[in-house]
Formats: structure tokens, C-alpha cells, sequence
């Protein structure tokens, strides 16, 4: 079969196509890995690579988002192992305690989810002790903070205090995000990165990791 069709299903947000050519390209045997690697990351990352460049929008990112897990969704149960789809490492996601803005956060989930992370997703109006949870239960390399209101961005610096008394702040990258948040904010308070995007944060959390 061709699977540059399936690299197209995904970039074109069809998820319906995107699970039949995955089962289609499962029955002739084709590798998961393979699969993953070369047509599902690799149109994930064309799409982040459009929306840098303002040639794509939320809407497709988010549609591709969904096909990709649709087509992730038949593959991973297939896997054998640590995969090397998760073996860039896990990152556990989140918008902090107050805010319920999702929508940035999703999407930050599906690019980081499509380009070979593994994700944990703890939703909206997270505290720092569920944080801290998951980063010890999942043995996660990356956290990211999502913010959507001012009001809420100061919880960010009591999530990393809070993991410098729990002796992990050492252990973890810490990322923050979200419309109201820049830069110097995001040194202000001690993090080790900040994107304003999805694409550029996986481009950060690798180069962070030492794996750009």
C-alpha cells in the first residue's frame, strides 16, 4: 500500500481515512514503528511546521491531532516493549489550579503526542500535588504549565517551589505556556523553558533534553 496516503490523511485532519488506511497497512504487515516514525510524526511535524508559518490554524492542528490518535490508537496496543515512540521521553501536561483553558494545552498534547513523546494529560485546574504525582508515577522527564489567565500565572512559581521542596525540581524540565505568558516571565519565576507555541515547544523541549 501506499502510506503516503496515510501521511496525507493525517495532515489533512481525516481521521476516519487516517484509521482505515492504519488497519489496512496493519493486516499487509507493515511495522508500527515504522509507521509512527516516518508517516504519523513526520505529518505531525509538517503541520506544526504550517502553523509556524501562519499557513495552517488551530482548527487543522487540532483535527490533525485527532487523526493521528486515531491512527496511534490501533498501533500502540501493537508495540512491543519501550517503543521508540516513547523512549524520547514522557512529559506530564497540565493547566494549573484555577484556570480551566483547555484548548492550548490540547493542542501542545497532540504535537508533543504525535512527534514521539509520551503524554500524560492532567487536564485543567491541576495542583501542584497531582503534578508532582505524576511526574514520580510516569518517571516524567518534562512538565509543562498552561495558563490562560493572569490571574492564575503565579501558581506556576508555586508548582516549582513545590518541587524544590519535594527535592525533584533537579530532575524535571519545567516549560511554561499560554497567552499571557512570555519569556521573562518564565525566567522570573525559574522555568527552564517557554514556547508560545505548540510546534516551537516541542522544538524547545528537545533541545532542552539535549535531543533538537
Amino acid at each position: 500500500m501506499n502510506l503516503n496516503l496515510l501521511y496525507e490523511a493525517v495532515l489533512a485532519g481525516k481521521h476516519i481515512q487516517a484509521m482505515e488506511l492504519t488497519k489496512e497497512a496493519i493486516d499487509e504487515k507493515i511495522s508500527p514503528k515504522e509507521i509512527i516514525d516516518n508517516y504519523l510524526i513526520k505529518a505531525m511535524e509538517e503541520i506544526g511546521r504550517r502553523f509556524e508559518a501562519h499557513k495552517a490554524f488551530v482548527p487543522e492542528l487540532l483535527m490533525a491531532g485527532r487523526a493521528m490518535k486515531s491512527s496511534l490508537s490501533l498501533l500502540q496496543p501493537l508495540l512491543k516493549g519501550e517503543d521508540a515512540h516513547s523512549s524520547i521521553g514522557t512529559i506530564v501536561i497540565g493547566t494549573v489550579k484555577g484556570d480551566l483553558h483547555d484548548i492550548g494545552k490540547n493542542l501542545v498534547g497532540s504535537m508533543f503526542e504525535g512527534c514521539g513523546f509520551q503524554v500524560v494529560d492532567l487536564g485543567v485546574d491541576v495542583d501542584a500535588a497531582k503534578f508532582i504525582q505524576a511526574v514520580k508515577e510516569h518517571h516524567a522527564t518534562i512538565v509543562g504549565l498552561s495558563a490562560l489567565l493572569t490571574t492564575t500565572m503565579p501558581y506556576m512559581k508555586t508548582i516549582i517551589e513545590a518541587f524544590k521542596s519535594e527535592g525533584l525540581r533537579d530532575k524535571v524540565i519545567i516549560m511554561v505556556g499560554g497567552a499571557p505568558v512570555n519569556e521573562h516571565f518564565a525566567i522570573e519565576i525559574g522555568a527552564d523553558g517557554y514556547s508560545d507555541s505548540a510546534n516551537s515547544a516541542v522544538i524547545k523541549a528537545k533541545e532542552l533534553m539535549g535531543a533538537a
